[in-house]
């Protein structure tokens, strides 16, 4: 009786690593509570290693070795190829950018957390990033005025525009979107400002191009995945694949999502829409921008930089030395090279 119930948690346990390990092939990504899990995948990759090690430590035991083996080699496996998808994604990261050049854009996004980042500390770092596209979730069209003219003040010009949700309490019920006057003239869609099409709860802004020939731009928020919103959040997901479903689109901000959350909505061999991820594509993709206060390693990819194929990632820097700013995400930095 104690064998077949060893044999039943073995299966039950190879059962949910599988599961945990490979969501979007059981078409559970993005539902709770494995949405939440699979977010941190250093920590489950760590977490399942540890399972191995315990068990490891409990085959010595006679009684328990089959059982305590089976579970050792499940886990073995689990940490293994969580280890490898991060791998795959790019590790530990990479700490620097290339050498900006004429035709290259830079591309920053930081969800500022509202006031808790003073708007002279965000327009230094962009100004040293040398940002010419700045998305900033939960940051109001004040802060964000702010921001452009201390990025002035420093040599460094940007037009602001935003977009906000009245019903949304605090600042997390706006988005400001900073773009260089060298890629042309913008203006945000109607639909973005009286919210006739956006995302339901925090605000997405679409800019496009009046003047010249430069990108859609798209400031992204989707509300998170809490137990209460997740479908809020499904259809979050899904309207920013619907930006992304042709012509010319740079789409950054706080998708409060993974790349694994993503599965099944791409199209085109994009993994969201018609846009791939800029940070996969440079080796940062597996590095975490939320949780600031724990890190990278463990913490979760949700800000992503994404394109459609006009453009290539060259290069991306997830920066860690603003732990301290005061805000709970890290700012994401890309660098762009129109492909043709």
């Amino acid at each position: 009786m104690l064998r077949l119930l060893g044999i039943l948690v073995t299966v039950l346990c190879a059962i949910g690593a599988a599961v945990l390990t490979w969501p979007g092939f059981f078409r559970v990504e993005r539902f709770f509570p494995v949405a939440q899990i699979v977010s941190f995948r250093g920590v489950l990759a760590a977490a399942f290693a540890a399972l191995a090690v315990l068990a490891l430590l409990i085959a010595v035991a006679r009684p328990l070795r089959a059982f305590a083996l089976s579970i050792a080699l499940v886990a073995g496996v689990a940490a293994i190829a969580n280890g490898a998808i991060l791998a795959g994604r790019g590790g530990l990261g990479t700490d620097a950018l290339p050498a900006k050049t004429e035709t290259s854009i830079r591309v920053m996004t930081w969800n500022t957390a509202g006031p808790a980042t003073p708007p002279e500390t965000i327009a230094k770092i962009a100004v040293a990033m040398d940002a010419d596209i700045v998305a900033l979730p939960e940051t109001t069209i004040e802060t964000g005025e702010q921001v452009a003219v201390a990025m002035r003040d420093l040599g460094h010009r940007m037009w602001a525009h935003h977009a906000e949700d009245p019903s949304t309490e605090w600042d997390a019920g706006s988005t400001t979107l900073l773009i260089s006057p060298d890629l042309g003239d913008y203006a945000v869609i109607e639909s973005s400002v009286d919210g006739t099409s956006n995302t339901s709860t925090v605000p997405s802004a679409v800019a496009m191009p009046t003047s010249g020939d430069g990108p859609i731009v798209v400031a992204a928020h989707a509300v998170a995945p809490r137990p209460s919103y997740m479908q809020e959040w499904r259809d979050d997901l899904r309207w920013l694949a619907d930006q992304c479903a042709g012509g010319n689109v740079i789409m950054a901000g706080d998708f409060n999502a993974t790349v694994d959350h993503m599965t099944g909505l791409g199209v085109g061999g994009g993994s969201l829409g018609r846009c791939s991820d800029a940070a996969i594509a440079t080796g940062n993709g597996a590095s975490g921008t939320w949780s600031a206060s724990i890190p990278a390693f463990f913490g979760t990819p949700i800000d992503h930089v994404m394109t459609t194929s006009q453009w290539e990632a060259t290069g991306s820097l997830v920066l860690r030395s603003m732990d301290e700013s005061g805000s709970d995400h890290r700012p994401l930095i890309v660098q762009l090279e129109p492909v043709g």
